[in-house]
């Protein structure tokens, strides 16, 4: 007969396993819950031949408990040990951003957390019979801790060029709204591959990099189209009609309205929209 003790002091994660193993597959086995000195123990004995079995049942059953139950909380060990200088608010926005990772690349970060942790606690349960669960997880699975860490540092990296960016379109609004406008009417016309500024009479306007003067280009790079932005802001046109020639939107769009807010105004069915949709076909968009 083979026993292992798994310890615990959280009554949700004896709930958790004392589910997954009434709903396992697998006969031979016979369970309980034992309160002792410093923990409570989930007892499991299993009276059959096939150990493999066995194992492979509660280390898959641990690995799903762990990232369900135990994962956040290694998670935040993680973003306050590294990250400590963030303040609560922060540590909030980054642990969401976490989470949209897991969730953006899910099948792949899943796999890799899931194996990492079943293949640490098959060794582990091979040769011991007692679990402390939160110790095997902060010293007998460093691959699983390190998954974290990445996907930790990831989201930091995504918040602050957030954060920058946010700062980045408050400074230009605040610009914006203190300065009087120099144009009364800017058309952009934009499709997937080109973007052109035209005046009132419909002329293009140039962006060449010396045309105008670069000071509100920021250090960042949020779009490849940073010096029709700073045409822009050189312009500081009353209007800005904005000709969706393939009904494209991308973060420089967003960016726009952001920055420009009810000075934008979109079109995708207008003379100019014509113009130079029949211009992308025959590629004269420029013409």
């Amino acid at each position: 007969m083979k026993s292992i003790c798994i310890k615990t002091n959280s009554a949700r994660q004896i709930d958790y396993l004392l589910k997954e193993l009434r709903e396992a597959e697998i006969e031979s086995i016979c369970f309980g819950v034992r309160n002792f000195k410093h923990y409570e123990n989930v007892i499991i004995h299993y009276k059959g031949k096939n150990l493999n079995e066995f194992y492979s049942l509660i280390s898959t059953m641990l690995s799903f408990l762990v990232i369900d139950e135990l994962e956040e909380e290694f998670l935040k060990r993680s973003l306050f040990s590294e990250y400590f200088y963030f303040d609560l608010a922060e540590r909030k926005k980054i642990l969401n951003i976490c989470n949209e990772v897991f969730a953006d690349d899910f099948p792949n970060l899943f796999n890799k957390r899931f194996s990492t942790l079943y293949n640490s606690f098959l060794k582990y349960i091979s040769s011991h019979r007692n679990i402390v669960l939160q110790g095997v997880v902060q010293f007998r699975t460093k691959g699983y801790l390190k998954i974290l860490n990445d996907v930790v540092q990831e989201a930091v990296n995504i918040y602050i060029i957030e954060k920058e960016y946010n700062e980045f379109i408050s400074l230009l609004k605040l610009y914006i709204n203190s300065q009087p406008s120099l144009t009364g009417v800017v058309h952009m016309v934009y499709s997937s591959s080109e973007c052109v500024l035209l005046d009132e009479n419909k002329e293009i306007i140039g962006d060449d990099k010396n045309a105008f003067d670069l000071r509100y280009l920021s250090d960042i790079t949020f779009s490849a189209n940073d010096y029709t932005l700073n045409s822009l802001l050189n312009l500081l046109p009353k209007r800005i009609y904005v000709h969706l020639i393939d009904n494209y939107t991308d973060e420089f769009i967003n960016t726009i309205q952001s920055v420009f807010e009810n000075r934008v105004q979109f079109c995708n069915d207008c003379g100019i929209c014509r113009v130079y949709k029949q211009r992308c076909k025959t590629n004269r968009f420029q013409e």
